[in-house]
């Protein structure tokens, strides 16, 4: 038996994500072991894009659908299945295929949605808060009290590092790049935001912003998913004993670190990738894990969604991201979800 869904699936790699179509296919009940699970939300993310274009690490086998991680409800499950029930509404975690009204698979691969979060906002949680979370807690052991500098922090994964950090008990410092999104950071809750584009002459720059707020000691912890000349300028406005955490680099520019500074200031340059901590560790992933859906489930996440677009125009929510017009995260809805509730 099968059920024919709408989907929208790349079938050549091409760097114009455009490209992919908007198709209608049958999809085959679960094997044992698996569900399926009507989606109404997948969160969009630059893994999908880059998949689409090649240039990403993990490459599906083509064709394929984009969207990593979706919320929606079990509507059938395979044979041997004992996590979950029909109606179930869940969360799912799998490395493509969300792009679709429904999905195929592993059991344990779907987890109860934490919390009253809605549909929307439980398909945006996982990737962005994974990663601030594996930075802030095991990576960089930020400390009540202690000063988090944020960049990119308009972003998914900056803005998921506000509200861990300010959850931890940090002082927040957020940057960004334009005075309307910094305004969201700071109604998040972020206790300073800093525009980095302004010129050096209005603020000083980043650098010497953090320092005043400070009262010269610097940033304690610096996420930073963007490299380039922000990591650089980082590295001159952190405290004694600091961390920086390089997250990705979206500026498009590898820096590379003075070693000298790092002497200096007894400064640890510390790399995350998120995903690969709870592959490479699977028992401290699974605590990770547990502590991210635990802080859902008291109220304490709350992703902030800037905007859905239908399943037939989820190349209209990629553009978005890559037209840096997201605050937040952005998701593609389906089955009739509008995105609210």
């Amino acid at each position: 038996m099968s059920t024919r869904i709408r989907t929208v699936r790349c079938h050549a790699i091409a760097d114009d994500i455009g490209t992919v179509v908007d198709e209608t296919i049958e999809l085959p009940d679960p094997a044992p072991g698996e569900v399926q699970v009507r989606l109404k939300a997948c969160a969009v993310n630059f893994p999908d894009i880059l998949m689409i274009q090649g240039k990403y690490q993990f490459k599906p086998p083509l064709p394929f659908a984009p969207g990593g991680e979706a919320a929606g409800d079990v509507v059938a499950v395979g044979a041997g299945v004992t996590r979950h029930r029909v109606g179930d509404p869940v969360v799912v975690a799998i490395r493509h295929g969300g792009f679709a009204e429904a999905v195929n698979l592993p059991e344990n691969a779907a987890s109860p949605i934490p919390g009253r979060l809605s549909y929307a906002k439980a398909a945006a949680f996982q990737t962005a808060y994974l990663t601030a979370y594996v930075a802030l807690v095991p990576r960089g052991q930020l400390q009540a009290g202690e000063t988090l500098l944020v960049h990119g922090a308009t972003g998914g994964v900056g803005l998921a590092a506000v509200e861990i950090g300010k959850v931890l008990g940090a002082t927040v410092i957020a940057t960004g790049g334009t005075d309307e999104k910094l305004a969201v950071v700071k109604a998040r809750g972020a206790d300073h935001v800093i525009n980095y584009t302004l010129p050096t002459g209005e603020l000083g720059g980043f650098r010497e912003r953090v320092k005043e707020l400070t009262e010269g000691r610097g940033a304690d912890v610096v996420y930073d998913p963007v490299g380039g000349d922000v990591f650089d300028e980082s590295m001159r406005c952190v405290n004694w004993n600091a961390r920086l955490l390089t997250i990705g680099f979206t500026s498009g520019r590898w820096p590379q670190a003075a070693v000298n500074l790092i002497l200096i200031k007894s400064l640890s340059v510390i790399g995350v990738r998120a995903g690969e901590y709870g592959r490479k560790e699977p028992a401290k992933g699974a605590v990770v894990r547990k502590a991210l859906f635990d802080l859902a489930e008291a109220g304490k996440i709350d992703p902030y969604i800037c905007a859905a677009f239908p399943l037939d125009d989820a190349v209209g929510a990629m553009r978005m991201l890559t037209d840096r017009k997201v605050v937040g995260k952005v998701v593609v809805t389906m089955n009739g979800y509008s995105g609210e509730g």
